[in-house]
């Protein structure tokens, strides 16, 4: 059976994250040197990923954790509170807002439909949504890579961190006052011309599944994603501001310096929505990674247009809502970052889907840690043979970062 015609059996009887946006003088980059096989990455360096988890807490970040599947083997590492009042510890089995990590998901859906003609990845997107953009040459395959030009709306609407978080925590948003937000500025470069990471993107993305599915993109990502992965810690709950059931409580640095952490946990997530308001588990999110590296919830063509890679830097490669990071041993691994008010998220695959890796610091508002969290994939993909990343690591510009955070 191939792989879309197993999506299409398993979902049968369905209903049928921020960054600066800073232009890339990116190139396109079809060249891909990764291990086709986890058999083929050294063993995880599990002492190295527990110390990347305890310098996040010295860091400042109350708690962090890890969780990696490798074929039939599930290794946790945990340290540090979910909660800073209770005391309680943080647990692999926590849900957690995973900000970014959602325009994968929203991407999923989009190819999905791509295969069954309602959508082509080179058509305008006002082609489907008459009138929306100011630029009939903005496609599709920009909006999902990062290249339409659109201006990123949280550059204004978090540009003080915490006043700018607390100004929209409870605010319900529609996705088009989105994107009005961003066409009140002149675009950062045209169409397919160069990548800026942009919010916007993603926004335009639910538009699309909203228009082309007839639904809400919650239901979307629940009959077309996790009903057939059986992820039972994925959710999308906009516009409610509580995160059901367990979950590690997430925490904002205060932009003064010694000041209490702020507690972001209760928000809508409504400025994010299909950009980054989705909440899950760190087995969640490798089973989702690891099915569609997989090839078990795309056709074998659709996965291959979202590994048309678009060079960033020396080490990170765009594609269509998906990231390609290649570590210092020359691995190269497959996911998205995630960063939402109180949480950093590293979530990644190899690149036959049997070994991957989801990391959370519950901290947001500092960059020491979101730098020191990325050595969890050194540690998790390259094992003994490379160094581990530690706080000291440059930012990258092109990277996802929460709002308000500073630039090394």
């Amino acid at each position: 059976m191939t792989s879309a015609t197993l999506r299409r059996a398993t979902v049968s009887g369905a209903i049928l994250l921020s960054l600066l946006a800073v232009p890339a003088h990116a190139t396109a980059d079809e060249s891909d040197t990764a291990p086709t096989s986890a058999a083929a990455l050294p063993q995880p360096d599990i002492t190295g990923l527990r110390e990347v988890l305890r310098t996040a807490l010295r860091q400042g970040a109350p708690g962090a954790m890890a969780r990696i599947d490798d074929g039939g083997t599930v290794q946790r590492m945990v340290t540090g509170l979910a909660d800073r009042k209770t005391r309680r510890t943080i647990s692999t089995l926590d849900r957690f807002r995973i900000g970014s990590v959602t325009k994968t998901f929203s991407a999923v859906v989009l190819l999905q439909l791509r295969e069954e003609k309602k959508l082509r990845l080179d058509a305008s997107v006002n082609h489907y949504l008459p009138g929306l953009l100011p630029d009939d040459r903005i496609t599709v395959r920009h909006v999902l890579s990062h290249r339409s030009g659109l201006y990123d709306y949280t550059n204004d609407m978090f540009a003080r961190s915490v006043p700018g978080f607390e100004a929209v925590r409870t605010k319900v948003f529609t996705y088009r006052q989105l994107v009005n937000r961003s066409l009140r500025h002149a675009r950062t470069n045209s169409p397919g011309a160069a990548y800026a990471y942009s919010n916007t993107n993603f926004v335009v993305a639910g538009m699309l599944i909203e228009k082309l599915t007839g639904h809400s993109v919650g239901t979307a990502y629940q009959s077309r994603i996790i009903e057939p992965l059986q992820l039972r810690d994925t959710l999308y709950v906009h516009p409610a501001t509580k995160i059901p059931g367990r979950h590690t409580r997430g925490y904002m640095t205060s932009d003064t310096v010694g000041a209490a952490p702020i507690d972001a946990t209760r928000q809508t997530t409504s400025w994010a929505q299909s950009a980054g308001a989705l909440i899950s588990t760190a087995g969640d999110l490798n089973t989702f990674l690891s099915a569609l590296l997989g090839g078990k919830l795309t056709s074998a063509k659709s996965l291959e247009q979202m590994q048309r890679w678009w060079k960033v830097n020396s080490n990170t490669s765009y594609g269509l809502g998906l990231r390609r990071r290649t570590l210092s041993c020359g691995t190269s691994v497959y996911g998205h970052t995630g960063a939402v008010q109180g949480y950093y998220t590293y979530a990644f695959t190899s690149k036959d889907g049997k070994r991957s890796l989801s990391a959370l610091a519950n901290t947001s508002n500092n960059g020491t840690v979101l730098n020191t969290m990325m050595g969890t994939l050194e540690s998790a993909f390259c094992g003994k043979r490379a160094a581990t990343v530690r706080g000291s690591a440059h930012v990258e510009r092109h990277e996802d970062m929460a709002p308000g955070v500073p630039l090394d």
